[in-house]
């Protein structure tokens, strides 16, 4: 009898101590001062990186991303010349590294610190691929004498930050790009959009749901604190009916000059209703530039997006948006690359001149 009462006692202390520390993190994370301070740098990440990309599973589903890897070929075949010095950072199974040495390239350094790179090398050897060094490093340990023409990469996450974009190029451009290098792809639009799910793939708060007369609403009061909670990831494009407005970017960057420092911690834009509906989130997703005409999306309406890409949506409560009303939506940011620092709200203006702005609705997680 003592040893499963001591279990329990153990059992109920853990959680009270989990639920604590999680109450204490979102208290923080909803401060972007503070989470600016408290989250690490890019280590942590990298960490992660190292383990979530040494096996095959990941690199499979970006390798059968045809518009993807089309995209890729593209870049290289019209940007990098012969007798270039390239590095491909994050080189994966090297086939972007491939490309560039079938260009004519005078060297390329195939940079990875996962353990993928010696599959890499594997297959560089069985496709005769000359010219291309595989260097077993992460990216900032990194250092060339001479000073290369063109880094190539592949550091977008489904944030299009979350992959520590900005710092590990920004450092390698810095260090190791001559001046006026060429990184391939550095044009980013950042998009956040007003969207409606189809019904069927609609799923509400738990508190908005009354299921043949059975009423969630009282579980509103216990709205929970995890910011995970109010992101959900889709891939399907069968999943969102339609944008209420029409997309313009939240954000454009080009990796040639941006430094994370200058990103701005706070974003408010509006979107006139186009078309009218069900407000069921903010969908996140970018596109990349290579040139006007070579782009890569990941919008989840774009017929021809890059599939292994998920997008994002930032979950709101249940509201329904008429022809012409706007949306505004304010985004605060403790860190781009860590989007459980990001918080969210909007507020309804109606559909004339001279209406003031409505009262903002629930902010998401906690206060904006």
């Amino acid at each position: 009898m003592l040893l499963p009462r001591l279990q329990r006692l153990t059992a109920g202390l853990f959680s009270a101590l989990q639920r604590g520390a999680n109450r204490s993190l979102s208290w923080m994370q909803a401060r972007p001062a503070l989470a600016a301070w408290f989250y690490p740098p890019a280590d942590e990440y990298r960490e992660f990186n190292g383990w979530y990309f040494g096996h095959f599973g990941e690199h499979e589903k970006m390798l059968a991303d045809k518009p993807r890897m089309d995209f890729y070929h593209a870049a290289v075949t019209r940007h990098i010349q012969p007798g270039d010095r390239v590095i491909d950072l994050g080189t994966g199974t090297g086939i972007l590294a491939a490309f560039a040495a079938r260009r004519g390239a005078a060297k390329v350094y195939a940079l990875d610190h996962s353990e993928i790179i010696g599959h890499a090398r594997t297959l560089a050897a069985h496709n005769r691929i000359e010219n291309v060094e595989f260097v077993a490093i992460h990216s900032t340990d990194f250092t060339v004498e001479e000073k290369v023409d063109v880094i190539l990469h592949e550091q977008m996450g489904d944030w299009l930050f979350d992959e520590e974009m900005l710092v590990n190029i920004s450092d390698l451009r810095d260090r190791v790009l001559r001046p006026g290098g060429l990184i391939l792809p550095s044009r980013f639009e950042l998009y956040c959009e007003p969207a409606k799910l189809r019904d069927a793939r609609h799923v509400p708060f738990v508190w908005e749901l009354n299921i043949h007369g059975f009423d969630y609403s009282v579980l509103e009061r216990e709205r929970p604190s995890e910011p995970e909670y109010y992101h959900a990831r889709g891939g399907d494009l069968g999943a969102i009916e339609h944008f209420l407005g029409e997309p313009e970017p939240l954000l454009t960057v080009d990796l040639h000059t941006v430094q994370e420092a200058q990103l701005p911690h706070e974003i408010t834009f509006r979107r006139t209703v186009t078309n009218p509906g069900r407000l069921d989130g903010f969908v996140v997703y970018f596109r990349a530039r290579v040139d006007d005409d070579l782009a890569l999306s990941t919008s989840p309406l774009d017929p021809g997006r890059a599939v292994h890409w998920g997008f994002r949506v930032l979950r709101t409560d249940r509201e329904d948006f008429a022809l012409g009303e706007e949306i505004t939506l304010t985004l605060k940011i403790g860190r781009w690359s860590r989007p459980n620092t990001w918080r969210w709200s909007h507020r309804r203006t109606a559909a004339t001149a001279d209406a003031a702005p409505g009262e903002a609705v629930s902010s998401y997680p906690g206060q904006v």
